[in-house]
């Protein structure tokens, strides 16, 4: 087993209900614009009510022409974190690592360790896809009930940054009624799992985070 170690703090805890977001740009600078860095954090419930879809985004502010280029690190390690019975420990993990082209996908399983090491647990469920390239179709895998995407995508989050210094600043009150997406044209490496809702249990109302990790 490989035992991988947190190089960044957690990129979002939500409770998902049936949308939730957290979303984190531009700061982090030990890690700003690298392959690790978390962009955003997405649960929500899938189109057929009875999934649950996590995506994870990393790798913000990639220009198109950077997008033709942008790759996965090989050397870091995206885990969804799932807590069902609000002890704020995960119960159950998705991990994601890249590898010649291809996402490799581990669980969700209950992990090994707990916190800031991981291994990644190659016993449990297993899946891969093909990591979609820009301006093409996505590749999509449906394996064992579950679906599964790696790629690049457009940013989807809105955020009127300069209307936001402006507030900071004391220049302005409040965002516009019709604001200017900082991140319009942008895109963000996403990693995307749906699965059914019995997979991981609990009562229906789930803490969940994502790390990157690093191998040490």
């Amino acid at each position: 087993m490989k035992t991988m170690k947190i190089i960044l703090g957690i990129g979002a805890l939500s409770i998902a209900g049936f949308f939730m977001v957290a979303a984190d740009h531009i700061d982090a600078p030990a890690v700003k614009g690298g392959t690790s860095d978390i962009t955003d954090f997405y649960a929500f419930q899938g189109e057929d009510t009875k999934n649950i879809v996590f995506v994870a985004n990393v790798q913000g502010l990639l220009s198109p022409s950077a997008s033709n280029d942008a790759m996965f690190d090989e050397s870091t390690l995206i885990e969804i974190n799932i807590d069902t019975n609000d002890d704020k420990i995960e119960d159950w993990v998705i991990q994601a690592i890249p590898r010649e082209g291809k996402m490799y996908f581990f669980g969700p399983v209950k992990p090994t360790a707990t916190g800031l090491s991981s291994q990644i647990e190659t016993m449990g469920i297993t899946a891969m896809v093909d990591i979609s390239t820009y301006g093409n179709d996505a590749v999509i895998a449906n394996t064992n009930g579950m679906k599964f995407f790696a790629g690049p995508r457009d940013d989807p989050f809105f955020m009127d940054f300069a209307q936001y210094t402006e507030i900071i600043a004391g220049n302005a009150s409040s965002f516009n009624e019709t604001g200017s997406d900082t991140f319009a044209g942008t895109n963000v490496m996403s990693v995307v799992v749906e699965l059914p809702k019995s997979m991981i249990g609990g009562s229906g109302t789930i803490n969940t985070w994502v790390e990157s990790k690093t191998k040490q």
